[in-house]
């Protein structure tokens, strides 16, 4: 049995279209959803004893969010399947806990109390960066939200061939009959030996073809398993992130990759998918791609 579809809710406006996504991918892909909601309340208002009356402000809010998520949910797909859950801990924490046992995790944009000129909240933030499986922000205008451009958006990395982002993207077309639109850009690099042989001539054209190269080799093992998704490849000179939010305002969805490394603590997400988070027009999913740890003097 599949893993279930999880959604966090937390009473806000954005939680709620987030919510609606949800719904929505979980009946394209047939998955049951898991609608959670995180909550402190018995830290500050100490649990009820059972034969009190009067329950604390804090668990009725929170009974109420998860209910009237719910109630939505059933009224939007009455078939779906779901369950509902009040974790008794920090949004962050709880979310990527139950991240472990779903398929991927839905998430609003901005949550309850975020300030209005955030471009993203710091829960969403801080799950799309540490999830150990793909997390999809929900942001983006109507046309995107109700996917009327049939169209996903993927952004191809150097790491990314048959990588889980590759792979994500190309189910996702084949769930929405959708064009997968994917792009890799290449730049010039700011030193390189004018004298090498194959950079005679035209170097944008040598860059570019090499590019291009690199695409049809990260494509190749999924798009031989989903020969029905209509593939557009594309290989752009330019920056990644401003390239990809550019074309995210034609796209229902935008993924792109996340590398993991085992044992580091913090915040794991590149220049790409933090752009993208704060700055595209359409929902976006990042999905994590474990690297080993590293070793003494190497990079991070």
């Amino acid at each position: 049995m599949e893993a279930p579809l999880v959604v966090g809710v937390d009473g806000s406006d954005a939680s709620f279209t987030a919510l609606d996504w949800a719904v929505d991918e979980a009946v394209r892909h047939g998955f049951s959803l898991r609608i959670v909601h995180a909550s402190m309340w018995e830290r500050y208002e100490g649990v009820v004893p059972t034969w009190a009356t009067n329950r604390p402000s804090g668990q009725v809010l929170a009974e109420n969010i998860v209910g009237t998520a719910a109630e939505r949910a059933r009224r939007r797909a009455p078939d779906l399947p779901l369950t509902t859950e009040v974790l008794a801990e920090d949004a962050a924490s709880g979310l990527l806990r139950e991240g472990r046992e779903g398929s991927f995790l839905v998430v609003g944009s901005r949550g309850r109390g975020e300030f209005a000129d955030l471009l993203l909240g710091s829960v969403s933030l801080i799950v799309a960066a540490r999830a150990h499986c793909p997390v999809v922000v929900v942001r983006g205008d109507r046309h995107a939200l109700e996917a009327r451009h049939g169209r996903v958006l993927l952004g191809v990395g150097d790491h990314d061939v048959d990588s889980p982002a590759v792979r994500f993207a190309f189910r996702e077309a084949a769930v929405r009959d959708a064009e997968l639109d994917v792009v890799r850009t290449w730049r010039r690099p700011a030193r390189e030996p004018i004298d090498h042989p194959l950079m005679r001539g035209d170097e944008g054209a040598y860059f570019a073809e090499r590019s291009s190269e690199l695409l049809d080799k990260a494509l190749e093992a999924a798009a031989s398993e989903h020969p029905q998704v209509r593939l557009r490849r594309t290989s752009a000179e330019g920056s990644a992130h401003r390239v990809l939010t550019e074309r995210s305002a034609a796209a229902d969805l935008l993924v792109v990759g996340a590398r993991r490394r085992d044992g580091l603590v913090g915040m794991e997400l590149g220049r790409v998918a933090h752009r993208a988070l704060h700055h595209a027009s359409c929902p976006v999913a990042v999905v994590p791609q474990r690297r080993p740890e590293t070793t003494e003097g190497e990079q991070r």
